[in-house]
């Protein structure tokens, strides 16, 4: 008779799987044909309408304040402002670029956090930075082909970090659930897009604003599954592994998505050693922080989220 496997297993495999599909989302930018504006139009839209329909069905839906609106919105403006550039970057160069320069926000994080919550800097997490910003300089100023992608993804990670602390301040401030602000996030970030979308479709008169071909597959199952599914395997796995190990987890998501990257666009060949140099520097930078985390890995029943 054989055993089941015990709730860590079953969560550790819900949170990679979780990885696995985030790790895919840089792959959609190479698959789908439209330009990255009306790509996140999309993405927003529709991953807005399946969260609402799944938080709907368990009467979950939450009716924010005015304020609570505004300050969720504003939240939602970043995160669509990071997505557009962030497949910016994947279209400009491609995905391995595109998930290395994301790797960033520790550098950003390690310089606003601080200075957004007035606490001291913490020299651990400067130097890990430095050491990733290194690593970002290192493929920046050697690989000229990707230079416009690495300065679209620098920008990308920066309003990321903005968006990660403005959300994490403002879910503090209102105790509004992650799941229901994520949905007012999506809608909002959808809204600003549909206001940018005219003057979008006037800079670039022959940017197509319909999926062509086979985007008609793409997006939807990019807006659903790859979007919504990890953020709902992430809380699922948060019920039975600590916080420090699912953020930890998911550090492998750019490796994830190099892989994937690799096996169906070989972008191993438009890759050179500088390339990898600055990759080591970066995976060395997020293995040391992993190594210096004193959490521990699964949580009692009481401490679960």
């Amino acid at each position: 008779m054989h055993n089941k496997p015990s709730k860590p297993t079953h969560a550790y495999l819900r949170l990679h799987t979780g990885i696995l599909l985030a790790g895919a989302t840089g792959v959609f930018g190479r698959l789908i044909s439209l330009s990255e504006l009306p790509l996140v139009w999309y993405r927003m839209m529709i991953a807005a309408g399946v969260l609402a329909a799944v938080l709907a069905l368990g009467g979950r839906i939450h009716r924010p304040t005015l304020r609570e609106a505004w300050r969720m919105g504003c939240c939602g403006a970043l995160l669509a402002i990071h997505w557009v550039l962030f497949y910016g970057s994947i279209k400009a160069a491609n995905v391995s670029v595109g998930v290395v320069c994301f790797a960033l926000n520790g550098f950003f994080t390690a310089l606003l956090e601080p200075m957004a919550s007035n606490k001291r800097f913490s020299l651990r997490h400067l130097l890990l930075g430095l050491i990733t910003l290194g690593g970002i300089v290192l493929i920046f100023g050697l690989n000229m082909q990707f230079r416009t992608g690495i300065v679209i993804g620098t920008f990308s990670s920066l309003f990321y970090t903005l968006f990660a602390i403005a959300s994490k301040r403002v879910q503090s401030a209102t105790g509004v659930e992650s799941s229901a602000m994520l949905l007012h996030e999506l809608l909002s970030g959808g809204c600003v897009l549909s206001l940018a979308m005219p003057f979008y479709a006037m800079r670039y008169p022959s940017a197509s604003l319909l999926p062509q071909g086979c985007d008609w597959l793409f997006i939807p199952l990019f807006a659903s599954v790859f979007t919504i599914g990890p953020f709902l395997t992430q809380l699922q796995a948060l019920r039975s592994l600590s916080a420090f190990t699912v953020n930890l987890s998911y550090n492998l998501e750019p490796l994830y998505s190099i892989a994937l990257a690799m096996l169906l666009f070989n972008e191993a060949q438009e890759l050179n050693l500088s390339f990898w140099m600055g990759v080591s520097m970066i995976v060395a930078a997020v293995g040391y922080h992993a190594v210096c985390g004193k959490r521990s890995v699964f949580v009692k029943p009481d401490e679960q989220r």
